[in-house]
């Protein structure tokens, strides 16, 4: 068995959180770019709204 690990779901999208939780003035995660919002959904999104929630926190990172 290649890696090693558990075979995940092919939908799910893995968290972006890097374990270094601090929000900003617009409750914003200074470590995964994440709303305060979008933090407490991510559990209960689908993987279309998790792959949006990336792209609007890649988007957030690049205007850093």
């Amino acid at each position: 068995m290649a890696g090693g690990g558990p075979v995940e779901p092919e939908d799910d999208v893995p968290s972006p959180c890097v374990r270094n939780c601090c929000l900003d003035d617009k409750d914003i995660c200074m470590g995964c770019k994440r709303s305060l919002r979008e933090i407490l959904d991510w559990h209960s999104a689908s993987a279309d709204e998790k792959r949006s929630i990336l792209a609007r926190c890649e988007a957030r990172r690049r205007s850093d």
